[in-house]
């Protein structure tokens, strides 16, 4: 079965077939693949009055441990905004009253960002649902498919510099 990116493809190769366009079909297929699932995903948390970006926020802090709490810094390394992003990103989560933002006591010049009992219990909610929509999305692929693919994309990923936090890779 042909997707979208293969008529794109075979447009490509009878106007230049001097080229090969096949790091196109991977790059294209990726960006199709994220902008579809954002869809998905985006809608699915419209259903639970979250955006995108605040599961991503309320999650980090949940699966960070008790008490569910990072400094302004460790939520920007986490997630791909710049810190200008963040604080505003904070103030509306203070407004829903799903985090607290306060002074680290240890570090003046260090603000601490904690999940509050609202914000737990709407992400604990929320993230089963979750979890169940992407294996829903995912089920065409089956669970050897799904490992092989994650392993191919972090592959990718990490020759493009995407290590995880704690790695030493990381600059």
């Amino acid at each position: 079965m042909e997707d979208n990116v293969d008529w794109r493809m075979d447009q490509w190769r009878t106007e230049r077939p001097d080229i090969d366009p096949t790091p196109m079909g991977v790059v294209a297929r990726i960006q199709r693949a994220c902008r579809l699932l954002e869809r998905e995903l985006r809608d699915h948390f419209a259903t639970h009055d979250l955006q995108l970006w605040e599961f991503d926020i309320l999650g980090t802090l949940r699966r960070s441990g008790h008490p569910y709490q990072l400094t302004a810094g460790q939520l920007v390394e986490s997630s791909m905004v710049t810190s200008g992003a963040i604080t505003n990103r904070i103030d509306r989560l203070v407004a829903r009253q799903l985090v607290t933002r306060e002074v680290d006591p240890l570090n003046r010049r260090s603000v601490l960002i904690t999940l509050t009992e609202r914000g737990r219990e709407l992400i604990d909610r929320v993230v089963v649902n979750h979890v169940d929509l992407e294996a829903k999305l995912l089920s065409k692929l089956s669970r050897h498919d799904q490992e092989y693919l994650a392993g191919l994309l972090r592959k990718l990923l990490t020759s493009l510099g995407d290590y995880s936090p704690g790695n030493p890779l990381n600059p």
